[in-house]
């Protein structure tokens, strides 16, 4: 049995991967940071086991990592805590962007800390980050997002040269447009614009990006790492 931990687990993307690594068999750690009735309901759902922590506050994150250590070495892990906003460039204030950076960029850098080491003691382990396509190809009035989420495929690429002589694969999800909380505000017209300039004309869905994510944490992805993989229907060709 496997130890996997996916941070922001408590709804979309995160909920999604903890559904698909339970039904397979895992031990699944869903950690979460102000959601608990949502994380409570996935757990009660799947087996897993929910864990709170602010992904950006170094104190909570070894708080978790004293935890999920004591059931063993983890396995597999899934960066996926992440914020969003929209806002025009010249609205963003610092505030925003320090937040923005917080939660996306440091949060992913403290919890890959946290567990990376045991993960080379044992010469195994898989990493998956959650990007977006904006992170590839950058989002208008999305500025501070693209710009993080371009920062963690940055990190993914460069830390699977590092970790590669230690046999872990680091990788990179960019999920496009999904059916999440995340994308909730926007109203059907937007959705149907989304979709129409989508190659496969439609909008992805959570299980989507966790289907994806479990590849990348099987033995079937053990020769691919540093990698970004494009879940987004064809928006980045």
């Amino acid at each position: 049995m496997r130890n996997i931990l996916i941070t922001g687990a408590s709804r979309g993307i995160g909920a999604a991967c903890a559904r698909e690594f339970a039904e397979n068999g895992d031990r699944v750690f869903i950690n979460y940071n102000s959601s608990k009735s949502e994380a409570e309901k996935i757990a009660a759902e799947t087996g897993a086991i929910p864990v709170k922590a602010d992904v950006s506050n170094s104190d909570e994150v070894k708080r978790m990592r004293e935890i999920i250590g004591s059931c063993g070495k983890l396995d597999v892990l899934i960066n996926n805590a992440g914020i969003s906003q929209i806002k025009m460039f010249t609205d963003i204030t610092e505030s925003d962007w320090d937040n923005m950076f917080s939660v996306n960029v440091k949060g992913m850098y403290l919890v890959t800390r946290a567990f990376v080491d045991d993960m080379i003691a044992a010469k195994s382990g898989k990493i998956i980050n959650v990007s977006s396509m904006w992170g590839v190809m950058g989002g208008s009035c999305e500025v501070h997002y693209s710009a993080a989420k371009a920062a963690v495929i940055g990190f993914t690429k460069a830390l699977a040269k590092e970790l590669g002589p230690s046999n872990i694969n680091v990788n990179c999800v960019a999920p496009g447009v999904i059916e999440t909380d995340m994308n909730a505000h926007l109203n059907s017209d937007d959705l149907e614009a989304l979709k129409n300039e989508t190659p496969l004309m439609k909008i992805g869905t959570p299980d989507d990006v966790a289907k994806t994510v479990f590849f990348l944490a099987s033995r079937n992805a053990d020769f691919i790492t540093g990698q970004v993989l494009n879940v987004d229907g064809g928006m980045v060709i």
